[in-house]
């Protein structure tokens, strides 16, 4: 069998895989920000991640997947300036921000959930580790790598020679590419902050040694991906946007508070683009998953499966750019049909049969050299529709492979286990498509007599729905509704 590479974005370079401890992978992934619902560029980085999961246990690894949930720190120019997104949010939608946090890491893993993508081993919360952030930034200071000032702490990035490794850049186009407006109690415009001040009006704040504030961005993963994967594990991973300086922090302010390597694989995921531009919430160009699921945005013009949505994903690869139209979501549902068709006609197939024996160790060369090469899902894809077509014709002429009982169980392996594509039932046909115009008919129904303080007609609705198995869920962007 051929060796699993990867393309490590520290040394920008495809690498022979070889984890610190043998069978055993230690994994971070940088987790959701929860003020609002995930969209597709969600997806994108989570459906790799759960490919590189799946397929690292697939080859017998014990991986340990930790990815955390930002609830606190994040603030809305993604470095040190702005408002925490959650308390933005919380004050726009008049809720506590711990209710924001509660409502959208919900949201979040109902999302996935319906993706097929698995659920980390570990999610820790920033505001549940707020002690061992403290720790660390104490550590720090003793180091002299970082300085309080007016209740604020700073890391000082020119204690650290190391630093822009990760991005490639130097301390001078680092400095040029922060705000004009840098803090004043700064040493340098570059150093980051490890902890914020909070004023009274703060609604998320924590004492501390420095006065009460909060953590900032970066200090949290470095914190709780030491707690679980200890100070060096095997792969962090997260979108492209957040090498420079999400990552490259991280970097920094791990290795200068342990003294030693921080991550041996970096694995970074691109982008979606509408219109050849970044999707994102920031960017308000963002089409979130349940929009999809129910049709329910301005630039669809229908529902789409969460099957449909995983299969569009696979097709590229992970650190390509996917581009979204509804046209390539049409040809993912071509091609996912397709691929169902293929399946469904091998897996009702008598286990053997007369014909010649079907060479799965050939096909499982293909597949794995394919994954192994960086995890290429796409021309996995490809392998998968070139071999198995020519095997379908000669199953459904009678000539059933004699071994075509370890053909089903390769097929579903590969399929299920790794790609993630056992969903087929959700694809939509053509009775499924009026069903759910029926719904969301029915659901704007009661939607209207909610409006109209008719609760008797909205109630009556969702119980008899509920009755017939099928749910509608209200939250803030509208109402969906879920089979049961």
């Amino acid at each position: 069998m051929e060796k699993l590479h990867v393309f490590n974005t520290l040394t920008r370079s495809k690498e022979r895989f070889v984890p610190l401890q043998e069978g055993f992978v230690g994994m971070y992934v940088c987790g959701p920000t929860v003020y609002g619902d995930a969209h597709l560029g969600h997806a994108k980085s989570y459906v790799s991640f759960d490919i590189i999961v799946r397929y690292l246990r697939y080859l017998g690894f014990k991986v340990r997947y930790v990815q955390n949930i930002t609830d606190v720190g994040h603030l809305t120019d993604d470095a040190d300036d702005g408002e925490d997104k959650l308390q933005k949010q919380s004050i726009a939608e008049r809720k506590e921000p711990m209710e924001i946090a509660e409502h959208y890491t919900y949201t979040y893993f109902r999302d996935m959930d319906a993706l097929n993508v698995l659920r980390p081993d570990i999610s820790p919360r920033a505001t549940g580790h707020i002690p061992e952030q403290i720790a660390m930034i104490e550590q720090l200071l003793e180091k002299g790598h970082a300085y309080p000032a007016d209740g604020n702490v700073y890391f000082d990035v020119t204690s650290d020679p190391d630093y822009g490794k990760l991005s490639g850049r130097k301390l001078d186009e680092a400095e040029s590419g922060t705000r004009v407006n840098t803090a004043g109690d700064k040493r340098n415009p570059a150093d980051f902050a490890l902890w914020k001040k909070a004023d009274s009006s703060h609604l998320m704040q924590w004492p501390s040694p420095w006065g009460p504030g909060y953590p900032g961005w970066h200090i949290e993963c470095s914190a709780m991906s030491s707690k679980y994967l200890g100070r060096t594990f095997d792969i962090h991973g997260g979108g492209l946007e957040n090498q420079f300086p999400h990552h490259e922090c991280e970097i920094a302010q791990s290795e200068c508070a342990h003294g030693q390597d921080f991550v041996k694989y970096w694995l970074h995921n691109n982008m979606v683009t509408l219109n050849g531009q970044k999707m994102g919430k920031s960017l308000g160009n963002a089409i979130s998953l349940q929009q999809f699921f129910t049709g329910n945005h301005p630039l669809l013009t229908r529902s789409w499966s969460p099957a449909v949505i995983r299969f569009f994903l696979l097709q590229s690869h992970y650190r390509s750019t996917t581009d979204f139209s509804e046209q390539a979501l049409e040809a993912a549902e071509s091609g996912l049909k397709n691929l169902t068709s293929i399946l469904d006609t091998l897996m009702k197939s008598p286990d053997t049969g007369k014909g010649a024996h079907f060479d799965t160790h050939a096909l499982q060369a293909e597949l794995e050299a394919q994954m192994n090469d960086d995890f290429n899902t796409a021309r996995a894809l490809a392998v998968l529709f070139d071999r198995l077509k020519p095997l379908r014709t000669a199953v459904t002429s009678g000539q059933i492979p004699v071994n075509m009982a370890e053909v089903k169980d390769l097929l579903s392996r590969f399929t299920v286990d790794v790609l993630g594509l056992q969903q087929t039932e959700n694809i939509p046909a053509d009775g499924t498509e009026k069903l759910d115009a029926a719904l969301q008919l029915i659901i704007e129904l009661r939607a209207q007599a909610r409006k109209e303080r008719d609760w008797p007609t909205a109630d009556l609705i969702r119980d008899r729905l509920a009755a017939a198995g099928i749910r509608i869920e209200d939250g803030p962007a509208g109402s969906t509704y879920k089979i049961d």
